[in-house]
């Protein structure tokens, strides 16, 4: 069984790979059962994610549904021997909130990871000094050693994309470059930011204009996550300020999907992006230095 005695956003993504293969096979939880020599309620438990699929079970099952891709087959295989290891994570105490954790192992696990930020920069583009501001402007009062911790995680957590492990698309709404709260150092530092990332080969930012307000208005924030060589989103993730919720149904995948999809035909290219954040810099840097003079 998973650790904790209940499904993990990894067991589970495991198990609704292999039943999407085997329904691409044409077969049965009963043909699955026969070739690893288990029962059909132990291809279901796995299946559901409710119990751990070994390395040698998951190729086992893959042979018998034709699946030949290395890649698809190495990372699966690689999941099973993962199921039950301790993440990273675990060491912060700040992960154990409520649905943190899974959305970090989703991070760990994804080839593509897709953002939506309609008010904030998304966490895997957020300088140690912005996030610091979002926190202290939050509706809990985070000590200093606990805010320390939350920025150094959020940090590790970037590590992902630093090392080209996935490829991110981060869409943002023109009002959380243009209405930064935080103070100018930090605003132009986390606009900087910004330019830097986005000239990664994984990473890709756009922004949607503010005129857009229809499109910004589809959805709240939303993380979505791939796993394979194809970029097909398995999970999407939605934080609120009490907890961490994800959508792992195919239909309601669809929605999040198309809202996606539209949000980036609404926005900016990634070059005109650019400009525009250039362009917001220097804005500010003009209106303080007309500031310093008029001082």
């Amino acid at each position: 069984m998973p650790a904790g005695g209940k499904p993990t956003v990894r067991s589970r993504t495991l198990g609704t790979a292999l039943k999407r293969h085997r329904e691409a096979a044409g077969l049965d939880q009963a043909d699955g059962a026969e070739a690893i020599m288990k029962s059909v309620a132990k291809v279901s438990r796995m299946e559901s994610g409710q119990t751990s699929a070994s390395a040698l079970e998951v190729s086992t099952l893959l042979d018998r549904y034709g699946v030949q891709d290395p890649e698809e087959r190495a990372r699966l295989m690689e999941w099973a021997r993962k199921s039950n290891q301790r993440g990273w994570w675990v060491d912060y105490p700040e992960a154990g909130r409520y649905g943190y954790a899974d959305h970090i192992s989703l991070e760990s696990d994804a080839t593509y990871i897709r953002a939506w930020g309609p008010m904030l920069i998304p966490g895997l583009l957020q300088t140690p000094d912005y996030t610091e501001a979002v926190i202290r402007i939050g509706p809990r009062f985070t000590l200093p050693e606990r805010m320390a911790e939350l920025v150094k995680l959020r940090q590790e957590r970037q590590r992902r994309i630093e090392e080209g492990g996935a490829h991110f698309t981060a869409i943002i709404w023109e009002p959380a470059i243009t209405a930064l709260t935080c103070s100018r150092d930090v605003r132009a530092g986390q606009l900087e930011h910004l330019l830097e990332v986005g000239e990664r080969q994984n990473v890709t930012v756009q922004l949607l204009p503010t005129a857009a307000n229809m499109a910004a208005g589809m959805s709240g924030a939303f993380v979505a996550f791939s796993f394979g060589v194809e970029a097909n989103v398995e999970a999407v993730s939605l934080e609120n300020p009490a907890n961490t919720n994800f959508v792992e149904a195919p239909a309601d995948l669809a929605l999040y999907v198309d809202i996606f999809d539209q949000l980036r035909s609404a926005a900016l290219p990634p070059d005109e992006t650019a400009k525009r954040i250039r362009r917001v810099l220097e804005d500010s840097h003009q209106r303080r230095e007309k500031r310093d003079r008029e001082a």
